[in-house]
């Protein structure tokens, strides 16, 4: 039996977590995407691993070794033990299975950019479908090209509403409240939120995703060194994710009984990427 929790993500600062820098002319450091949407993630792994060390750096590593496993270490003969530790008055001599697992963060909304017209979140029924059931609310998904009444758009006739993006229109064929799928603690408003449908979400990700070139100078001159050219892309500030959280006992909590913590991801932090704000939500005390 496991206790299921979940948590949600919300960039506050560009954020990229998949390849890393090279030394390649015109290298472009994608981000990781979902196989389906090809819309960004953050995978299991690099959630682990953050949650991990910062739970290693406040609790002297004890709390550490009891949630996520005790790892073998190489001793100076090279033979591979493990170091007997202590939790919850129990002994652990070898390695132990995680009591937490995570899964991947996907995305719920995504900021876009409008021409003439304010910021809009989008997502599919793909994505929400996700959401849904990671989180357990009980919403119908709803159809693609939907929106609230209240969003701003050019209107067209009587009963139309036209969005313009870089790439075309797009027409909101249904008008729904969509309030409900706006996570706890998420900032983003509940008029400018538009359901695009699954075989659309892929090119208007690509449209919205925040990019920046990169050089490196040369140590005494202002020059770029030969080969030393890099694209970043990340996911937009304000970007919105989920992702669930296994425990096969409760009393997990990485923040110090803090439901929420900023945090960052990724491995550029050095030049403003990456700083979140998490929010735990769920079985998990």
């Amino acid at each position: 039996m496991y206790y299921k929790a979940y948590g949600i993500i919300e960039t506050l600062a560009p954020l990229h977590v998949g390849a890393s820098a090279g030394e390649e002319t015109g290298n472009l450091n994608l981000i990781f995407r979902d196989q389906f949407t090809q819309t960004g993630i953050i995978p299991g792994s690099s959630l682990r691993g953050r949650l991990r060390a910062d739970m290693r750096s406040k609790k002297h590593g004890v709390e550490e070794s009891l949630w996520y496993g005790q790892a073998v270490k190489e001793q100076e003969n090279g033979s591979n033990t493990a170091t007997l530790v202590k939790g919850n008055g129990q002994e652990y001599d070898g390695t132990t299975e995680a009591l937490v697992k995570f899964e991947y963060a996907s995305l719920v909304w995504f900021p876009v950019f409008c021409p003439g017209q304010p910021i809009v979140w989008i997502s599919c029924p793909r994505l929400l479908k996700r959401y849904k059931q990671i989180t357990g609310i009980s919403v119908d998904i709803p159809a693609p090209y939907s929106a609230p009444r209240t969003l701003q758009g050019r209107q067209v006739g009587t009963n139309r509403k036209v969005l313009f993006f870089n790439l075309g229109f797009l027409e909101i064929e249904h008008e729904v409240d969509l309030s409900k799928w706006i996570p706890t603690g998420a900032d983003i408003p509940s008029s400018n939120l538009v359901v695009v449908g699954d075989n659309d979400i892929a090119m208007l990700h690509d449209m919205g995703l925040y990019r920046q070139s990169r050089v490196k100078l040369q140590d005494n001159s202002k020059q770029t060194e030969k080969g030393a050219f890099f694209n970043v892309e990340a996911l937009p500030e304000s970007s919105i994710l989920v992702f669930p959280v296994a425990l096969k006992s409760k009393g997990w909590n990485p923040f110090n009984d803090a439901p929420s913590q900023e945090l960052y991801f990724g491995g550029l932090e050095s030049i403003g990427f990456g700083r979140t704000r998490v929010t735990l939500a769920g079985d998990y005390q």
